[in-house]
């Protein structure tokens, strides 16, 4: 098992590129080895949000793939690369599908995640969570725009909040991704949470 897990993010890059050379086959052959990666993204995405929500994990899977299957012109270097592109992909179907139910207000029929859920996926190596808020929700919309601000600021930061909170990847997976040091991730990340912590809670 552990020798297949090594082989299989080769097997992915693989198959990424000769689908953006044209193989139409191989996109066939890559959603086998890739479902349940995006059915991870997709169920840490949707675990913390309102339990009316009727946006179902198939349907955010499928939706993410279709939009993955028009980025052909990427140069795909390596499976990280892809789950990062599937993460910011699945985040803009959640805020997409949360804004037409009308959660750029607060309220009935808007989108959410639960702060608790935040503040576990953004407390790494001990380092204090962004945030003790008092009120345990906040609509996904509000995130996506933090992270939006956060791009006009540093896009370097905000890439790595992306790629840590919306696709789950390691320290170690994010500094592959973003192509700095480990160093230099640890060091944005807590800026980043830090910046965060101050805009969620502001007001």
């Amino acid at each position: 098992m552990r020798e297949e897990q090594e082989q299989e993010p080769g097997e992915v890059t693989r198959l990424l590129k000769r689908w953006t050379e044209g193989d139409a086959s191989a996109i066939d052959a890559l959603w086998p080895l890739v479902h349940e990666d995006l059915r991870r993204l997709a169920r840490r995405q949707l675990a913390s949000e309102r339990g009316d929500h009727t946006l179902q994990r198939t349907a955010l899977v499928n939706e993410a793939f279709i939009r993955l299957s028009g980025q052909r012109s990427v140069e795909w270097l390596n499976r990280e690369q892809f789950l990062s592109l599937a993460a910011k992909i699945m985040r803009r179907v959640l805020v997409d599908y949360a804004r037409k139910r009308g959660a750029v207000r607060r309220g009935d029929g808007a989108a959410h995640l639960s702060l608790h859920d935040t503040q576990a996926a953004l407390e790494v190596d001990e380092v204090q969570a962004i945030a003790n808020f008092d009120d345990d929700r906040v609509d996904v919309v509000a995130i996506d725009s933090a992270l939006l601000r956060l791009e006009g600021i540093d896009a370097t930061q905000s890439h790595i909040v992306e790629l840590r909170y919306f696709g789950g990847l390691t320290l170690e997976q994010t500094a592959d991704v973003v192509g700095i040091s480990l160093a230099s991730v640890k060091r944005e990340w807590t800026m980043a949470r830090a910046w965060l912590r101050r805009e969620l809670t502001a007001g």
